[in-house]
């Protein structure tokens, strides 16, 4: 069974990427869209810039190392890495097809998972008289 082809609303991604970024903005939830028409910001805008500089250079291995967590996921975007800073290192995300809309943060956690160990000798008071092997 041949696998489905993706689509946005009713778009493919190549004629997502043909949309302008108004038009595209008007496929969007309310968030994002209000987030895009009210316009880039200039940290927003130099991501634009290097995100069009690395496809017109070939330059898609290399992950686009990026501090701009509220960045929407444009569809010039798929197929992408990008390095995005969770706030202590930089997650490394490979853009797909299914990303587009959502924010660059959503992608690359703030928080760990805690997973606790075994206690031991003395985590507890009861565990003082636990007589030693």
């Amino acid at each position: 069974m041949p696998k489905k082809k993706f689509t946005f609303r009713g778009y493919s991604i190549e004629e997502l990427q043909k949309l302008p970024l108004d038009d595209f903005a008007k496929l969007l939830p309310a968030r994002q869209r209000r987030s895009l028409t009210r316009g880039l910001t200039p940290r927003e805008k130099k991501l634009i810039e290097r995100i069009r500089r690395a496809r017109d250079a070939g330059k898609t291995e290399n992950p686009i190392r990026t501090h701009c967590r509220e960045m929407v996921i444009l569809p010039e975007m798929v197929g992408l890495k990008f390095a995005v800073h969770n706030g202590k290192e930089f997650i490394i995300i490979e853009v797909k097809p299914e990303m587009v809309g959502h924010h660059l943060g959503e992608f690359s956690h703030t928080r760990k998972k805690v997973t606790h160990g075994m206690p031991g000798i003395g985590a507890t008071r009861s565990s003082l008289y636990v007589p030693l092997k």
